[in-house]
């Protein structure tokens, strides 16, 4: 009998949810199928069959949360899968005593021994009778958003006059004309997270605009030998890592964290690029990113792209990122406030490209193809000066493409 369990799912993550089961019990696998899908504040990603035979038994079901090594379910190594599997049915003659046979199912839904331990402790903690609380787990299993749908719909007294901030307002009744649905585990994160930047960070933002002409006339002349010798098309997203890559070395402060009472300064530059994916925004990282040739970063953020999409990332792909750019103008937007991606203490905003009058050196007037830059940081390690200074450079670089071969 082959174990089924929750493999390591990367630095600081401890548990995640079933999303789903992608073979049920009595079904047949092979080495290395796809089994269940889990669900973690980073990622989705597959637990595979150690080896081929028949799924004998799912411990947890979908909805429920799981620790790094936890037991999802058992496989029969070798065995022939039962084609009525899950669904097989009473004989009609025994109809009666099946139904009997049955009940002990439906009143096991509540038994201690199905209960997880995080259930358990939150029943604990509550004083709540487990039958109390309306299932909706795999097999009639409960589970944490049970618990959690339960309290919330609890009447409570009238809380004393306090001073401190209030709590979120309970989950209240859905209407005739209104969907309820449950945040994925990786929305529930996003909104923990940016919060969290939000209160912590004594977040600011610098704007400036880019005249769009120069690259725009770089990608005209070479895009297509660009495309023949590397492969892959030439976009604005390498020009921008290349232009904020001088700036953070110029700038150190921008590429670091503040850990306690220290700062920590990075001599290196992964570079974040959100994508946006069904799930929510998601940071793939472009690791040494400063090593990179225009063609490599091209290449590295279509792959990272598609694998995003696809929710193939792995969980090193999506980790320690030390400076973050997030394109809004794939959607329209013109301008935006970007909020920090903790721990690091700034992120560039780009946007959308709309031509312009401006005023040029000569004093005449031109429709000029504009892009407004916006660059989020945090005030407790970066001064006005090193933020402003920093955009500058990146809005340099972009308006004569040439300091990006040169260096300066």
């Amino acid at each position: 009998m082959a174990k089924i369990v929750v493999p390591t799912l990367g630095e600081s993550v401890s548990e995640a949810t079933v999303a789903r089961w992608l073979k049920q019990e009595g079904e047949a696998v092979k080495a290395d199928e796809p089994l269940v899908e889990l669900e973690t504040d980073k990622v989705t990603l597959e637990v595979n069959a150690p080896e081929s035979g028949v799924v004998s038994k799912i411990i947890v079901g979908e909805g429920e949360s799981v620790a790094v090594g936890a037991l999802l379910g058992e496989l029969k190594a070798g065995a022939v899968a039962n084609d009525s599997g899950k669904k097989a049915e009473a004989p009609k003659a025994e109809s009666a005593p099946a139904k009997a046979a049955e009940a002990p199912k439906v009143a096991a839904s509540v038994d201690e021994p199905k209960l997880s331990p995080a259930v358990r402790k939150m029943l604990a903690d509550n004083n709540i009778d487990a039958s109390q609380v309306p299932a909706s787990g795999k097999d009639g299993r409960l589970t944490k958003e049970d618990v959690q749908n339960y309290l919330s719909s609890k009447p409570v007294s009238a809380p004393a006059v306090s001073s401190a901030p209030s709590a979120p307002a309970p989950a209240r009744a859905v209407g005739p004309r209104e969907e309820k649905v449950k945040m994925s585990k990786l929305r529930q994160v996003i909104a923990k997270r940016l919060k969290e930047a939000q209160n912590t960070a004594a977040m600011l933002t610098t704007f400036n605009e880019v005249d769009m002409g120069p690259v725009m006339e770089l990608r005209k002349e070479y895009k297509d030998v660009f495309e023949k010798k590397h492969g892959v098309k030439l976009g604005f997203m390498s020009f921008f890592v290349k232009a904020a890559i001088q700036a953070l070395k110029e700038f150190p402060a921008v590429n670091a964290e503040i850990s306690g009472d220290e700062i920590i300064y990075k001599n290196y530059y992964d570079i974040g690029v959100a994508v946006s994916t069904p799930q929510g925004l998601i940071v793939p990282v472009l690791r040494d990113a400063d090593h990179m040739s225009m063609a490599g970063i091209e290449a590295k953020i279509g792959e990272l792209g598609a694998k995003a999409r696809d929710g193939k990332l792995s969980m090193d792909e999506m980790q320690g990122g030390t400076f973050t750019i997030t394109n809004g103008g794939v959607f329209g937007s013109l301008l935006s406030t970007p909020i920090l991606n903790a721990p690091q203490s700034a992120i560039l905003g780009m946007h959308k490209i709309q031509e312009r009058p401006m005023v040029m050196k000569d004093g005449s007037i031109q429709a000029r193809p504009m892009m407004y830059l916006a660059l989020s940081y945090d005030h407790r390690i970066i001064d006005g000066r090193e933020a402003v200074s920093t955009l500058v450079r990146i809005k340099e670089a972009i308006e004569d493409p040439q300091r990006l071969l040169l260096d300066v």
